[in-house]
């Protein structure tokens, strides 16, 4: 059957942020004098929520370190707001699946503060049917995220289509027992991606677009 509803990920999906992410965190660590993750390990945490990824990342962060850390990530990350925006296409990709009648969705490890302001920032606030961020519901790659969109809007697993550049995010779709497709530009690598056995693996937004608009009702 057809996909009616297709949920991207954010963060190195839709919008370029990858690298901008990884150097907040490079930077909030030197700040706090902590080891310094390489990049390979601070991009690897990208789509957890924000406290989850910075366990991950940085081991040596204290329950007591913690606010700080936060306050100074939210700085480095603001001061290259600026420099953040949609992977080119990604426009014209969601407009042409809503002229399909098909349903869009966010799931991300963003909080819904960061997310409301990239989706006013890049002019998509009502591009999407409903939205899920990792401060609102459970972290990837617990389910949750897509229980309650697919709850929300009335969709069946079978219709709906996960879309994302980690493996947090194919593993929440195959959690949920929906499809998951991976891009291979943003945060993982293909070996990493493919390691979760998503139904495809494609390299642009085009090529996501092309993929998409063959399998939409």
């Amino acid at each position: 059957m057809p996909y009616s509803l297709v949920v991207f990920d954010w963060d190195g999906t839709l919008m370029d942020s990858t690298h901008s992410i990884v150097a907040a965190i490079q930077a909030a660590c030197r700040d706090l004098e902590l080891p310094v993750p390489s990049a390979s390990q601070a991009s690897w945490v990208i789509g957890l929520s924000l406290e989850s990824a910075l366990r991950r990342a940085v081991p040596d962060l204290t329950n007591a370190m913690l606010p700080r850390f936060l306050e100074r990530y939210r700085v480095h990350y603001l001061l290259r707001d600026p420099e953040l925006k949609l992977f080119d296409g990604v426009r014209e990709m969601l407009a042409a699946l809503a002229a399909r009648d098909v349903r869009l969705a966010v799931a991300t490890g963003k909080s819904r503060v960061g997310l409301n302001r990239a989706l006013a920032a890049s002019g998509l606030v009502d591009a999407f049917a409903a939205t899920r961020c990792a401060d609102e519901t459970f972290s990837k790659p617990n389910p949750t995220m897509l229980y309650e969109l697919m709850d929300e809007l009335q969709v069946a697993p079978d219709r709906v289509v996960m879309i994302g550049d980690t493996s947090h995010d194919l593993q929440m779709a195959a959690n949920a027992g929906v499809h998951g497709v991976a891009v291979t530009y943003g945060a993982h690598t293909r070996q990493e991606l493919e390691a979760v056995g998503p139904q495809a693996v494609v390299e642009s937004v085009p090529g996501l677009h092309e993929w998409l608009m063959e399998r939409v009702g």
